[in-house]
């Protein structure tokens, strides 16, 4: 009977080893064992060559990743008949509506498409006036898929609009009535981006001359030099469409002030179009929802506010040149992005006293302008207690953040190694975002929000600014 042979590799596993101890205390010494010798120094070197050259590619495959690589405003990819250069015209819901400018022959055409769920996943949201390639183009049906986004220029997100030149912050001096505070939330969530800003005042026929002359010089005193328009009787509108020439502006401000009423004036206004020289550069579109007028409606008799009748953002052409991206009204700015050593950069007072005390400033430099020792900003200005409250706000958000989220963020793209060692990138996805929830956590949240209803009454959580600026931050 053969006795089988056993075979030893250069490095053992415990079990053979124990084995090996086993055959030596038996009987059967003279057992066969064939050894298999250890790898050639030739062999050895080779092997280290491969393991180089595969971190080597591991480091260029986190410089150029696979996902959606970023284009620059100068980049000119090459594109198929299937793709096409557009603009971001309007964005509702998971469409979006998208305006050819690479085309020649087809110019103007709007497509209606949606965004490829690769760029969902790691986060690279769509904003309204992004520069995108659509691919996966019909052109009978006019629809397509949003394959890439090119980086920006200027992104504000209170409203979600991108590439803006030009900010028109518009009250009603009546109807509804213009309050202090409202406007200096407006002013400084508008200051925080550091995009020109121009401040106009609606409804001027509703009140009278003494009136206007108050607020003016009560503006100047706050530094801004209002404008003063009135759709109604078309004062001032002539000079409010000569600064939005050829500009990309965003007109914000509160629910029943006139924007989308003062944009349909605008956009008809035929002093406008006659400036320009040339040929229509709107006649490939004609007939298109991107002509159309914006819906207006009355402001609410019973609360004195607009009725939210423009419900989503949509960039608009003007005849004179430029663009105007119509937003929804809402009452307050969130003020996300201002934070309590930003806040007072928004005001331009402080500013104003911070540059007449040159070259002197505060004794420390992380001074908020509160009181503190060596400041050289006093408390006798006009909108003092206005700072005062938006400063005590942002540090009890900034507070409330640093609880719940920490400081730690994770990216939005991870690597992950694959076949010989090769990395490849893939979405990174939020944890337990696609678990069911248990079931005793759902009935304990219900339970909770039955105890909560009796507090938040009173409370208006559709028009909570915080609230608004998460929700648009995760879609």
């Amino acid at each position: 009977m053969p006795i089988p042979s056993i075979s030893l590799l250069r490095q053992r596993s415990p079990i053979i080893t124990n084995l090996l101890r086993h055959v030596s205390t038996v009987r059967h010494r003279h057992l066969p064992i064939v050894v298999v010798a250890a790898a050639k120094p030739q062999q050895q070197k080779s092997y280290n060559a491969r393991k180089n050259f595969l971190r080597a590619k591991q480091h260029t495959s986190k410089e150029y990743s696979s996902l959606a690589p970023v284009l620059s405003p100068d980049d000119k990819p090459e594109l198929t008949e299937s793709q096409a250069i557009g603009t971001v015209a309007a964005s509702q819901a998971n469409f979006m509506r998208v305006i050819v400018q690479s085309e020649p022959s087809r110019s103007g055409v709007e497509l209606l498409c949606v965004v490829r769920a690769l760029l969902k996943k790691i986060k690279r949201r769509v904003l309204v006036g992004d520069k995108v390639v659509v691919g996966s183009i019909d052109w009978v049906d006019r629809r397509g898929m949003i394959e890439n986004v090119y980086q920006r220029s200027t992104e504000i997100l209170d409203p979600p609009v991108a590439n803006v030149d030009h900010l028109l912050v518009l009250f009603s001096v009546e109807q509804p009535k213009l309050e202090p505070f409202t406007l200096t939330r407006f002013l400084v969530e508008a200051e925080s981006t550091q995009i020109p800003i121009t401040l106009a005042l609606n409804k001027v026929e509703l009140v009278d001359e003494e009136t206007l002359v108050g607020w003016k010089s009560r503006l100047q005193s706050w530094g801004y030099e209002p404008l003063f328009c009135s759709v109604e009787s078309k004062y001032g509108i002539d000079s409010l469409a000569s600064n939005l020439r050829d500009q990309t502006t965003v007109i914000v401000g509160p629910s029943g002030v006139g924007k989308s009423s003062l944009i349909n004036a605008l956009r008809s206004n035929p002093r406008a179009s006659d400036a320009v020289e040339g040929d229509n550069w709107l006649e490939p579109i004609l007939g298109s929802k991107w002509l159309e007028d914006q819906r207006v409606g009355e402001v609410s008799t019973r609360s004195g506010r607009g009725k939210h009748t423009t419900r989503h953002v949509s960039l608009l052409p003007l005849s004179g040149g430029g663009y105007l991206a119509d937003t929804p009204g809402f009452n307050q700015p969130s003020l996300m992005k201002v934070t309590k050593q930003s806040v007072a950069q928004a005001f331009p007072e402080i500013q104003k006293m911070l540059k007449e005390n040159e070259p002197g400033k505060c004794a420390f430099n992380d001074c908020l302008h509160v009181g503190e020792p060596g400041c050289v900003v006093k408390g006798d200005w006009e909108r003092y207690q206005y700072y005062f409250q938006l400063l005590d706000e942002i540090r009890i958000r900034e507070e409330f953040q640093l609880r719940t989220f920490g400081t730690k963020r994770e990216g939005d793209v991870r690597f992950k190694v694959g076949d010989m060692g090769v990395q490849q990138a893939e979405p990174r996805l939020e944890p337990k975002k696609h678990r069911r929830q248990s079931r005793k956590k759902m009935n304990q949240s219900i339970l909770d929000d039955l105890d909560d209803d009796d507090d938040d009454e009173d409370l208006d959580l559709e028009n909570d600014p915080i609230l608004r600026a998460l929700r648009n931050e995760n879609q």
